[in-house]
């Protein structure tokens, strides 16, 4: 899939990208840029956040989009190995982050609000709850997220593997 933030197509009318133009919007309706301009423009102006899909397929994106959207997936969980790897600083309380769908495209942006980091046997109910998927169950989750872990982790799957566990609020949610 094409990084979205790399388009060099953009806007006719604009010249910048989708995700650039989609901060635009959003920045915008979330009331994010309220500096008076005689301070010049901020980093908020001038840099997009990291623009992101859950899940490993369009299929995923899509349907992991459509609970945050509908508000019933508030939370994620992360290979912390991942991080590491990818030499990625964890999200901490206040991250922003542009969602895309399957496609690609920039649907929603949404704000970090809680980060823990622990053992994926020790996630507990509440967090499979608020990731929202399938029955909403701890069981459910362990058996979804062991299957994707050991498929699309660095490492593969093991039970005391560490997860980074994020709690998100949509700040802003496009067409």
């Amino acid at each position: 899939m094409t990084d979205p933030s790399t388009d060099t197509t953009g806007s006719a009318l604009t010249g910048r990208g989708p995700v650039e133009s989609f901060w635009d919007l959003a920045r915008f309706h979330a009331k994010m840029n309220t500096a008076p301009s005689y301070f010049g423009p901020t980093t908020l102006e001038m840099v997009p956040p990291p623009a992101w899909a859950f899940g490993a397929t369009k299929q995923e994106a899509d349907e992991l989009l459509a609970l945050v959207l509908a508000g019933t997936k508030t939370a994620t969980a992360s290979s912390h190995a991942d991080y590491e790897l990818e030499d990625e600083p964890l999200p901490q309380p206040g991250t922003l982050g542009i969602v895309l769908d399957g496609d690609g495209h920039p649907r929603a942006l949404v704000e970090t609000t809680d980060v823990r980091v622990v053992a994926f046997d020790q996630v507990d109910a509440e967090h499979a709850h608020l990731e929202g998927e399938g029955d909403r169950s701890l069981e459910h989750w362990r058996g979804a997220h062991e299957r994707f872990f050991a498929e699309h982790a660095a490492h593969g799957f093991d039970p005391q593997m560490l997860l980074v566990l994020e709690r998100f609020r949509v700040v802003y949610a496009g067409d």
